[in-house]
């Protein structure tokens, strides 16, 4: 090669040859077209699932969700291909999910229920999540799961696990035994509590009470309340929603718990290990668990009209679906039947002790 030649090349600078070029829209596009195919079928099951659970209130649409999912799942195997789709619907559409049903939970509504039933939901909330991990110790269930099955017996079902989905991120075959144990036993309640309710003598008010703190997900709450009578209805459902308030501090400590467990885990050896105080709030505080509070802030102060809140509910519930969906589409039915009956076990005796103690404090403060 000649020296003109050479000398006929233009030379770059540093500046030119390390100012990145900016591919943020290519980025976009380009995760848009990995993650739409999984999460375009996540929302097909959603949307088959929605109906069924309409038709079949005491099941619901979220539960319908993970098992069209798990049965696809079996019947097509899903490749790799739409595990980023199947992934968003399980993550990030999930917490938004928890941001838009925080829209229809007002303050007032506590207010409205009144100082002397808290004592009946706090005591029942408390006994779920200790008798989750001391019989859970003694039954041998993992971790996770024994989390997962008591925050859904003792707070609202699937919307909890959803919630503790979202910030301890567990197997998702413990997702899915932790909805089917609930589901079951809210069916078992559904069918129950309203005869046994006559049979005692309870009136509208404690039957209310008891639907709505021994009972998990809004659908079957609805469904045990109002076939006992018109007027425990409502009770039943305000009770039920401010069971659904407690979510926010116990996500956070959960958070709180997961964070301190995994900066242990990373630290190296002989690196002193962080304390509470020390972590990063970020990841203390989901951002979705925020989104959650300002939008129960919002709908208290009067700016959520309260004709919007069965969409919202609705919308809430779809994007619930969709992620339980993507969960069931990813899931290989093996994953299920690895973690045997100690869990169903597990949520078996965790309802009855929620079921006698909401009794049990009802009688103890007079509201039986």
């Amino acid at each position: 090669m000649s020296r003109a030649m050479t000398h006929a090349a233009p030379t770059r600078t540093r500046a030119e040859t390390t100012t990145p070029v900016p591919r943020w829209p290519g980025s976009v596009l380009g995760r848009g077209r990995q993650v739409a195919p999984g999460l375009v079928l996540a929302l097909f099951v959603a949307l088959a699932a929605t109906p069924l659970g309409h038709a079949v209130p005491v099941v619901g649409a979220p539960v319908f969700g993970i098992l069209l999912g798990l049965v696809l799942a079996a019947a097509v195997k899903p490749g790799d291909d739409l595990r980023p789709g199947l992934d968003f619907a399980a993550k990030p559409v999930l917490q938004t999910s928890i941001v838009v049903l925080g829209a229809t939970l007002s303050l007032r509504e506590v207010a409205a229920v009144g100082l002397g039933s808290l004592p009946v939901m706090l005591g029942t909330l408390a006994i779920a999540l200790l008798g989750a991990w001391l019989l859970g110790r003694l039954l041998g269930v993992r971790g996770d799961a024994r989390i997962l099955i008591g925050v859904g017996t003792g707070i609202c079902g699937a919307s909890a696990i959803a919630a503790t989905t979202a910030v301890l991120k567990p197997e998702r075959a413990q997702v899915a035994y932790a909805i089917g144990t609930i589901f079951t036993f809210n069916v078992v309640a559904v069918l129950l509590f309203p005869a046994l309710g006559h049979a005692w003598g309870m009136s509208p008010q404690a039957f209310g009470l008891w639907a709505g703190t021994a009972v998990n997900d809004t659908s079957s709450v609805v469904a045990a309340a109002y076939s006992f009578s018109p007027a425990a209805g409502p009770y039943a459902v305000v009770v039920k929603l401010t069971r659904t308030l407690t979510l926010i501090p116990i996500v956070l400590a959960l958070a709180l718990w997961r964070a301190r467990r995994d900066a242990r885990a990373t630290a190296a050896p002989g690196e002193r290990r962080p304390g509470w105080v020390s972590l990063p709030w970020r990841k203390v505080v989901p951002f979705f668990l925020v989104g959650f509070v300002l939008a129960s802030a919002v709908d208290t102060v009067g700016l959520v009209p309260a004709a919007w809140h069965p969409a919202l509910t609705d919308v809430g519930t779809f994007l619930i679906t969709t992620a339980l969906a993507g969960i069931g589409l990813s899931m290989r039915w093996a994953d299920i039947r690895g973690a045997g009956v100690r869990p169903l076990m597990l949520g078996g005796m965790l309802w009855v002790l929620v079921a006698a103690s909401s009794l049990g404090l009802q009688a103890a403060t007079h509201l039986l």
